[in-house]
């Protein structure tokens, strides 16, 4: 099993940046796809991005396409989401995911979950 710790949530003016890391443990990082979700008050755990064993294997939920960034590194058994032209509506907190299936923005399965950072989006 692997165990996974987000950091770099925060709170944010509409329009500004944040990075999220996901640092996990073990030596079989790389066998990993790795996703984040967030959650909002009273919502469901929605996928934002995932991404398989390269960096060229992305993939992006819709309302995010185009501001926010996955990428991993491999040596440091790290994932991070760049989350750029932040918006209210993605005021949630944000969960990394770990699964040895491949990874689509339709979902991931077999998940390891990390305890969640919050993010907060002010307007």
């Amino acid at each position: 099993q692997v165990q996974l710790v987000e950091s770099g949530g925060g709170l944010v003016q509409a329009g500004g940046s944040l990075r999220l890391s996901c640092a996990a443990s073990g030596r079989s990082f790389s066998s990993y796809a790795m996703g984040w979700f967030r959650q909002a008050p009273g919502k469901g755990r929605d996928i934002v991005a995932v991404i398989n064993w390269s960096d060229d294997d992305t993939d992006y939920a819709d309302s995010v396409k185009g501001r926010f960034t996955i990428s991993r590194d491999n040596a440091k058994n790290t994932v991070y989401l760049q989350m750029n032209s932040l918006k209210p509506e993605d005021t949630a907190v944000y969960y990394c995911a770990a699964s040895l299936s491949p990874a689509t923005k339709r979902g991931m399965r077999n998940v390891y979950w990390g305890q969640g950072t919050q993010v907060t989006v002010s307007s």
